[in-house]
Parts: C-alpha cells; sequence; structure tokens
C-alpha cells in the first residue's frame, strides 16, 4: 500500500484534469538506474495491462507494476510548495541508500550494479 498526501493528490487531481483524456489515472513505478540503482516513475496514464495492480487512494485510481509492488510497498507520496516552485516528493521505507537528490534509491536485496552516475 503506498499513501498520497491531501496537498499530492489536489495536485495530481488538477493535472489529470487539464489532461481532459478520458479514464487517465495515476502511474507509480521504479526503473532500474539512477545513482542509487533505482530510479522512481511517477506520471499519469490511460491503459493498463495485466501485469498491473491498481488502488483506489484519495479518490483516485494509482496503478503500479505487480514487480514494482516490493520496492513501493509503504512508499509516502507528499506535494511541497517551495518559494516559486513546488514538486512530488517520495519517501520511501524500504530505501536502504539514497541519493542526494531523492530521486534515487536501493533496497536491501538490490545489487549496487544497477547504479549509473547522475546526470547534471
Amino acid at each position: 500500500m503506498i499513501t498520497i498526501s491531501e496537498s499530492a493528490a489536489e495536485r495530481m487531481k488538477d493535472i489529470m484534469a487539464a489532461q481532459d483524456i478520458p479514464g487517465l489515472f495515476v502511474r507509480v513505478g521504479v526503473n532500474a538506474g539512477g545513482c542509487s540503482g533505482f530510479s522512481y516513475a511517477m506520471g499519469f496514464d490511460s491503459e493498463e495491462t495485466d501485469q498491473d495492480v491498481y488502488m483506489t487512494i484519495q479518490d483516485m485510481k494509482v496503478v503500479m507494476a505487480k514487480d514494482d509492488m516490493k520496492y513501493l510497498n509503504g512508499v509516502e507520496i507528499d506535494y511541497e510548495e517551495s518559494g516559486l516552485s513546488g514538486g512530488f516528493t517520495i519517501f520511501n521505507p524500504n530505501a536502504l541508500v539514497t541519493c542526494g537528490c531523492g530521486a534515487s534509491f536501493r533496497t536491501r536485496e538490490e545489487d549496487e550494479a544497477l547504479a549509473q552516475p547522475c546526470e547534471d
């Protein structure tokens, strides 16, 4: 299970409403790579596969690949305003190592060999 704060959900709903695409939902996942081994993937999608699981969080459909569940169980997604900008933040209790920028992580089960240099 993942948690999405009220401020993050509000921002996600605003973005989806602006897209005006029927059936749009939030997709959360991980990709191999990043300076710690995995990087987070979060976006909007309208197509599910048979490898997906979905849940309803904050009255939104949230979808992730079954294989990503072990990396994302317990993740908390928030949205923070900072001065003239803002952004989504992710807290992952499964992360053993995280990148300084917060976009990359490694778990106890994963190999350091997946790590790649961060791009500036």
